[in-house]
């Protein structure tokens, strides 16, 4: 297994498959900009005995925002629908490397699964080793998954605004610098460019090279340049709450137990009529 407790290679995972207790989740979710979609790729083709969590699907109906945290009951029933438990050895893996994978590593772990990691290098570090792979749609047998939901994990907006009028807590933005600086529009309609006053600029594609996260000296090094302490409680955000988690993935793998993620993030924070903007690097 890889030192990282939260990571796992390609060449340890194959020497697992079709053990008893183990799960694996494709997690891959596109831009639409990228042109690509989960769902198809992953009948193309998946490892093999995964399954795919649609981050479209999986979400507060209620909710106007995008991939906005599900009520309990409705993740439970999902994930058990796909036949994951809270007590297997989960493996989460994308399309990209290292994209989406790490917000459904921190959905499962905040409603209660203990053992979840993230495939180093995703599917296509699986496909760079020569892996086998299965094609077309499954049929996962149901499992139960018992959640016990961590509400420490997930800031609200008045936890963020609190955050942001008294500077007591580190903001993790994971946005490109353009976006971060309001240099960039953002692409969805009515949310204002611009981050958070105080707020720090972590790109998440900074945390991690060839779709490999990077190593503890060069994440340090990371955080360092954007001025953040990593070992300090952090709230990260993003557009809509996905690639936050890949600081979240980031500071855990720093043994930082004090990181929660901003579900609303940018598209709730941007939209709002009474929330503070600031531009500029």
């Amino acid at each position: 297994m890889s030192q990282n407790p939260f990571l796992i290679v390609p060449t340890d995972l194959a020497e697992h498959l079709g053990r008893s207790g183990l799960s694996i989740i494709d997690a891959s979710w596109y831009l639409p900009a990228q042109n690509r979609f989960g769902l198809a790729e992953f009948e193309a083709a998946h490892i093999p005995g995964a399954v795919f969590f649609d981050q479209d699907d999986i979400v507060d109906p209620g909710s106007e925002l995008p991939h906005t945290l599900p009520p309990v009951d409705i993740f439970a029933a999902a994930v058990g629908d796909l036949g994951v438990s809270n007590t297997d050895t989960i493996i989460v893996y994308d399309g990209v490397g290292l994209f989406t994978a790490p917000r459904v590593w921190w959905l499962l772990r905040t409603f209660g699964a203990k053992d979840v990691r993230v495939l180093d290098g995703g599917f296509p570090a699986w496909r760079a080793a020569g892996l086998p792979v299965e094609t077309g749609a499954v049929s996962p047998d149901s499992a139960t998954f018992a959640t016990s939901f961590d509400r420490s994990a997930v800031a609200s907006l008045e936890k963020v605004k609190s955050a942001v009028a008294n500077g007591h807590l580190q903001i993790a933005d994971a946005r490109p610098a353009a976006r971060f600086a309001g240099e960039a529009p953002e692409p969805r309609t009515g949310v204002r460019a611009g981050h958070m006053p105080g707020a720090f600029n972590v790109p998440f594609t900074a945390l991690s090279e060839d779709g490999r996260l990077k190593s503890e000296a060069a994440l340090r090094a990371v955080f360092a340049e954007a001025g953040l302490d990593p070992q300090a409680p952090v709230v990260t955000s993003c557009g809509s709450g996905v690639t936050a988690a890949v600081i979240n993935l980031a500071l855990e793998s720093l043994g930082n137990r004090q990181s929660a993620l901003y579900d609303g993030s940018w598209t709730e924070w941007g939209a709002a009529a009474d929330t503070p903007v600031e531009t500029g690097r």
